[in-house]
């Protein structure tokens, strides 16, 4: 749920939080979903770990009237066809290859968002209700359960935006196959010798966000957007506390006529130790570039464009459409 929706947003490095306005709201701030004009659908997929990982979304969103609007979304991050050798070896002590098995490990994140206008000019609120489910093959599953919740603001050509995710902590609880663990539990001397813990808590975090578009000419716009991720523990982003660890991303989107879409980012400012002892802050730059023709909108970014950060570069696609052009 970390990783970030939609190629034109990532191509910005997630600096969406103020003036995100689409169906991709419902992650990035569910108030954002007001400024859909009828409803809209879509879709996103990356490969990560040289293909051996997949990231799918989907989503879709319904202005319900002039006050109000709801969405749903489905994530899934998953690794399959994963080798299951720990039975490998037979009773006797021969390897047998007809004894190893495939499996699937992966999380689902299923969220529904509302949103409305508040009686505040310019305000508009969103919430998220999300329910997480996560699978490791046959040896252990769990079920969470989370609230996000959104505040934007427009005024005078300025757009602001706090995104609060996790507010009551995000709680999954394990149910872990017993039969399956005692299989592998003396597998390693020494390791696994204990019941995994069976709750799993994802602590709250918060996005603020501010943005402005400037016109030139009344064909090309310059969208630029920035944003301040903070998490409530110390961490190794560049501005760390004990109470507070903050993160800055800056995007830009350069637009003609709203048909043609150019974007770059920079983010996920990190202060690595290095294997002599000192620190380097490292950096995720990110590129984009995005087509719109009568309701249907393509993008495409490349994320860690010269593998700045410890994360490789990903290609990612999307594609969003409004469904009112089938009508």
């Amino acid at each position: 749920m970390n990783i970030g929706v939609d190629a034109a947003a990532l191509g910005m490095s997630n600096a969406v939080t103020a003036f995100t306005g689409d169906v991709n709201s419902g992650y990035w701030n569910p108030a954002g979903l007001l400024k859909i004009e009828d409803h809209e659908a879509a879709l996103m997929h990356a490969s990560y770990f040289a293909n051996i990982a997949q990231y799918d979304y989907a989503a879709y969103a319904k202005k319900i009237d002039d006050q109000s609007a709801w969405g749903i979304s489905l994530i899934r991050f998953g690794v399959d066809d994963i080798l299951n050798t720990t039975q490998l070896i037979d009773s006797e002590g021969n390897i047998d290859y007809n004894r190893i098995s495939l499996f699937s490990t992966a999380d689902y994140g299923l969220t529904f968002s509302y949103a409305r206008k508040m009686k505040l000019e310019g305000f508009q609120y969103g919430v998220n209700a999300k329910v997480i489910r996560r699978v490791i093959g046959d040896f252990a599953n769990s079920w969470g359960f989370g609230i996000d919740a959104g505040l934007q603001l427009d005024r005078n050509g300025w757009h602001f935006g706090l995104m609060l995710r996790d507010i009551t902590t995000t709680y999954n609880v394990w149910a872990i196959d017993e039969d399956k663990y005692n299989q592998i539990k003396d597998a390693v001397e020494g390791q696994n010798q204990e019941m995994p813990e069976s709750t799993e808590i994802t602590l709250p975090k918060a996005q603020l966000g501010i943005a402005k578009k400037f016109e030139f000419h009344y064909d090309y716009t310059l969208l630029a957007a920035v944003n301040l991720n903070m998490q409530f523990a110390q961490t190794n982003d560049i501005i760390s506390t004990s109470a507070v660890s903050i993160d800055p991303a800056v995007g830009f989107e350069f637009s003609y006529t709203d048909l043609v879409f150019l974007r770059a980012g920079v983010g996920n400012f990190q202060n690595v130790e290095q294997i002599d002892g000192t620190t380097k802050v490292n950096f995720q730059p990110n590129i984009g570039l995005g087509f719109k023709y009568k309701g249907i909108q393509v993008d495409y970014a490349l994320t860690d464009l010269g593998d700045q950060s410890a994360a490789l570069y990903s290609n990612i696609f999307s594609v969003k459409v409004d469904l009112s052009i089938f009508r």
